[in-house]
């Protein structure tokens, strides 16, 4: 006889890694209530709601603005395909791990891909990005907003109107940045960008936003040739996600209910609150880990609040220490990617995460790990200073 494996019993963890973060309570109460169909009236309302909060969280007017029922890689695939066709030019800021997957992406739609290419940890000047654009008149430039491999927060309030300067539509990665940072659909001139579910806005994983503008939608009408994915065609996904609601596939019901309850937590705390906490919170993290002598890869004035990414100290190992964070202390931290592997610590502070109690634990359990201590202590002088 087959024996059945038992209950679900997951151990608690304290999520501080690259994402997924840990979810609000309420989120989680969301995703347990009732299942109702797809198509049923008030399933339909929850999907206009979510929209409509999408948009504020956004900050855009863009009709066309939904969750795709997949990850936020999904999110980066719907925007570069739709937008792309063969023999279309791109430029690709590449400075990072997650670039080269929208490298990957516009080259397997037929795209000629130029690469905008600066060293990990650094952000692409836009000096560097007119210089590209005036050469290649690329139909589309895609960058990274918040770098989740080397914590870079990279400047982009003017690198929409400069695309539109050429002619070029501008295309944002938001995964690491929504409900962390400002984005600014409308007024920084995004034409297609896309997010995740399981970071800034404290859900689990699932679902990624995504937003088009109004020159994207034309773009689209313009196409010669079909997307090259049916099920991320966005004019065959709106019309699920609009008026019309035809049948597109069956939505994640529950994961829809966390989305609308995370939206929900931000708009009551107010998005200027909310990146305020986070930098808050970032800060007096950044103080007990110098204080710790760790350095952080990306210089000053670049970096992200919600994605530490700091260099690991001379003689100390990688693996160890964070097995030792997650077997003794149920904290989970996130290893370096590509070339920052076994180089790079990546500390997250996203969401519900971003809060005092889970800075001075860590610090804790880290002091305790690297046998040193001053890192509370200095996240606490900051946080006085901060509240003077």
């Amino acid at each position: 006889m087959t024996t059945l494996p038992g209950q679900l019993n997951p151990p608690p963890r304290l999520l501080l890694g690259p994402g997924p973060s840990d979810a609000h309570p309420r989120v989680l109460a969301a995703m347990a209530l009732p299942l109702v169909g797809h198509l049923d009236p008030y399933f339909l309302q929850i999907m206009n709601e979510t929209a409509e909060m999408l948009r504020q969280v956004y900050r855009t007017q863009n009709k066309i603005t939904f969750p795709v029922s997949a990850t936020g890689m999904a999110g980066m695939e719907a925007c570069l395909v739709n937008l792309l066709e063969p023999g279309d030019r791109i430029v690709v800021g590449s400075n990072g791990f997650f670039s080269q997957r929208m490298i990957d992406i516009a080259g397997r739609c037929g795209a000629e891909v130029t690469k905008l290419e600066r060293p990990w940890g650094e952000a692409i000047p836009l000096d560097a990005i007119r210089d590209e654009l005036r050469r290649v008149r690329p139909k589309v430039l895609a960058i990274v907003h918040a770098e989740t491999s080397t914590g870079v927060h990279q400047p982009i309030e003017q690198v929409g109107k400069l695309c539109h300067e050429f002619d070029t539509l501008l295309v944002v990665d938001a995964v690491t940045s929504l409900g962390c940072v400002p984005v600014e659909v409308d007024a920084w001139e995004f034409d297609a960008v896309y997010s995740c579910s399981q970071k800034g806005l404290g859900c689990p994983p699932g679902l990624s936003p995504v937003s088009f503008s109004q020159r994207a939608i034309d773009a689209m009408g313009r196409r010669k040739t079909k997307v090259q994915s049916w099920y991320l065609d966005v004019t065959t996904i709106t019309r699920y996600w609009g008026e019309d609601r035809v049948y597109h596939h069956t939505a994640p019901i529950s994961m829809v209910y966390a989305l609308r309850e995370g939206l929900r937590l931000v708009l009551e705390e107010g998005l200027e609150g909310r990146w305020q906490r986070h930098r808050t919170n970032h800060l007096a993290l950044k103080a007990g880990l110098e204080a710790l002598g760790l350095r952080y890869v990306a210089p000053e004035g670049q970096r992200l609040p919600q994605l530490n990414a700091v260099r690991i100290p001379d003689g100390v190992e990688d693996l160890p220490i964070r097995q030792r964070l997650l077997r003794e202390f149920s904290i989970e931290i996130g290893a370096g990617l590509g070339d920052f592997k076994g180089k790079v610590w990546r500390i997250g502070l996203m969401g519900f995460n971003s809060q005092p109690p889970v800075v001075l634990a860590f610090l804790g359990a880290l002091e305790q790990c690297l046998n040193a201590t001053g890192g509370v202590a200095a996240a606490n002088a900051a946080y006085r200073k901060g509240a003077a």
